[in-house]
Formats: structure tokens, sequence, C-alpha cells
């Protein structure tokens, strides 16, 4: 019987509940709400899903980084046995360890292409000038995350890596020998310092990127997808959009389920990882012993490593590391603060000077890259 408003009583086992869920928590609205919204449609939609992707791939670090948790331990006596014990013994370990792994690597490369097509399509005009920064600070953490967590496995290569890793960052002018012994915590890479890193890769990263990500998606659903910069003056009428519920989000979910197939293939199939992109258990850290002949770190720090390696090691009366250094910090400030500084991009116009910097910084990754793997 129809109601005094008009609309029919739940009569299904599904719609009760769902009216149930709706009278305490206003589903209904969160889904009016996104119905409302809509998703620009063209020619490089494609760009959009990345965010997604890097949120998924996120979400299967968080999953399988708990159930690692559970058998791994911290401790230059301990961690190495422990990873050995995860890969070997524990009823698919192995298959956690690379799925964990190969997320990580994936979530990065996603992270990359989501961060240029976002500059190169100047997405972060006004009003997403946070939403770039929000962003551009999800990217540091990630690669913090890759950093922290490489040397818990205490496997030779990480602690060689590693040493090298704290090293520069004990170049950097004026805090630079206080960050060593912070990161460290000594003077070498020992037990100390694996417990430091443990604690920030599981505890102190997963709170801040928590917020920030929080912060991030918020702005996003708060903004919508921006549109692109050739449709400011397009009419309306020439415009296509599609809806974000379902249409996108059912789009979404399928690019998800596509790369959860390609990181189970590659977990299963190349669990050790492949090439230049590998994470074999190898041999336990050893301090004493001498480093092996090629040290090279991962595949995402390899252009910062093999540039600050072709500097001389004096230039302009400095330490050519500092000027490196000095060069990298000049260049991430005018990339993270790209929304304030393109003011023509505001207005709706694409920028040449930010467009060539843009396309000078990829080169110049890509470049350095080829060259780390290449170069002895």
């Amino acid at each position: 019987m129809p109601t005094t408003t008009g609309t029919k009583p739940p009569s299904t086992l599904g719609q009760k509940s769902f009216q149930w869920l709706d009278d305490r928590f206003h589903i209904k609205a969160l889904v009016d709400y996104m119905s409302d919204k809509s998703v620009p449609r063209h020619g490089r939609s494609i760009w959009y899903y990345f965010g997604g992707i890097s949120l998924f791939l996120f979400i299967v670090q968080v999953v399988t980084g708990i159930l690692l948790l559970m058998y791994y331990r911290p401790g230059a006596d301990s961690a190495y046995e422990s990873v050995r014990f995860i890969v070997s013994e524990v009823s698919f370990g192995w298959l956690i360890r690379a799925l964990h792994s190969w997320s990580a690597n994936l979530m990065i490369f996603a992270v990359f292409i989501h961060m240029f097509s976002v500059y190169f399509e100047y997405s972060y005009r006004k009003p997403r000038e946070l939403t770039w920064v929000s962003g551009i600070v999800l990217f540091g953490l990630a690669l913090t995350f890759g950093f922290s967590g490489y040397l818990l496995p205490w496997n030779e290569l990480a602690f060689f890596a590693t040493r090298v890793g704290t090293g520069m960052a004990g170049a950097v002018p004026v805090i630079g020998e206080n960050l060593l012994v912070i990161m460290r915590g000594g003077e070498e890479v020992t037990g100390a310092t694996i417990g430091r890193f443990f604690g920030l890769h599981v505890a102190i990263l997963p709170a801040i990127f928590t917020v920030v990500l929080t912060a991030h998606l918020v702005f996003i659903q708060r903004q919508g997808m921006s549109e692109p910069i050739d449709w400011t003056d397009k009419p309306e009428s020439e415009k296509k959009y599609i809806k974000f519920f379902p249409n996108f989000l059912l789009r979404d979910l399928l690019v998800w389920l596509i790369v959860l197939n390609i990181l189970a293939v590659l977990a299963v199939f190349l669990p050790d990882g492949i090439g230049l992109i590998h994470w074999p258990l190898g041999t336990k850290a050893d301090p004493f012993a001498p480093p092996p002949p090629v040290i090279r770190p991962e595949w995402y720090f390899m252009f910062a490593f093999q540039a600050l390696k072709f500097l001389p090691a004096h230039l302009f009366g400095l330490e050519g590391e500092l000027v490196g250094i000095g060069a990298f910090t000049l260049g991430g400030l005018i990339w993270a603060l790209a929304p304030f500084l393109n003011t023509k991009a505001h207005r709706g116009k694409p920028s040449t000077p930010f467009t060539l910097f843009g396309i000078l910084v990829l080169l110049f990754m890509i470049g350095m890259t080829i060259a780390g793997y290449i170069l002895e």
C-alpha cells in the first residue's frame, strides 16, 4: 500500500535491508550526491583512472603488509630469518611477499603516470591548487615508503644500498649530519637503523599517508574531475560527460579488477621480480663484508642516483653532490608550486614554458634512469 508521501514501502529483503541501513546512515543522500556528479568524457579520459589505480594498489599494500607483519620480526638478528621463514615455511608466504613487492612497484609507477598526466593537463589550476599539493606530498610519502621498506629484509643489497642512500642524506647542508644520525640511529647502519625504518614503514608513514590521502580524496570529491584546458571556451553543448555513479565508478572497479589480475599473474610467475626490478632475498647483511661490485637503488631513485654520480667532486667552489641536491630541491619546489606560479593556466590558457619544463623533467628522469642501468 502506498504511503502518505507517495513512495512504496520496501517489499523485498534487499529493499528492507537498504531501508534499515538508510534510516541509520543516510546512504541514499550519499548515492544522490554521487549521482549528481559527472566526469568529463574526451579523448584523454584514460588518465583519470590512474589515481584510482594508485589507490587500489595502496589498499593491496596495506592488506599484504598486515599479513606479513604476523611473521616479520625487526632486528639485525631476526629480520632476515623471519623473511626467509615467510617465503619458505609459511603457507603462501612467498605469494604475499610477492604481492606486496609487486604492488609497491606498480603503485609508484601508477603515481608517476598520475602526477605527470595531471601536470601536462594543467589539472592543478585554480581551484585545485591544494589537491595538487596534497598529491605531491603523497608522492613523496610513497617514495619514502619504498626507501624505508627496502632495508627490512636485512639482506646484503638492502644493507649497502641503505648505507649509500642515508649517506646522500648526510650531504644535505646544515642538517645533513644530524639527519644521517637520526635516520641510522647512530653513525653506521645497524640494528638500530632497521628498528627506525620499521617504525617509520608500519606506523608513522601509514598514519600520515592516511590523513593526507583522506584530504586528497575529499578535495577531489568536492571539486570533481578537472575539465581539459581546451574546454575553457567550448560551448556547453559540445562538452560530453558521464555520470560518476554508477557509470564511472563501475568502470573504475573494472580497471581495478584488471590490475588485480595483472598483479596476480606477476606475483605467481615472477615472485622475485624480473630483470632490473627484482627483490631476491639473497644472503644476509654482513656489515664487515666488502660491498658488492654494483650497488643500485630502486628504479624510482635511479635518476637522482645517476645524476649525482655524473657530477664532478667540486663545482662552483662547492661539493658536486651538494650542488646536485640543491638543484633537485629547486626543481622540486618549482614542480610543487606550479599551480601558484603558472598564472596563465588559471586563465584557461596553456603555458609553453611550464609544458617545456615538464617535458625536460620527464626526459631527464628517463635518460638518467637508462644511463644508470647501462653504465656501471
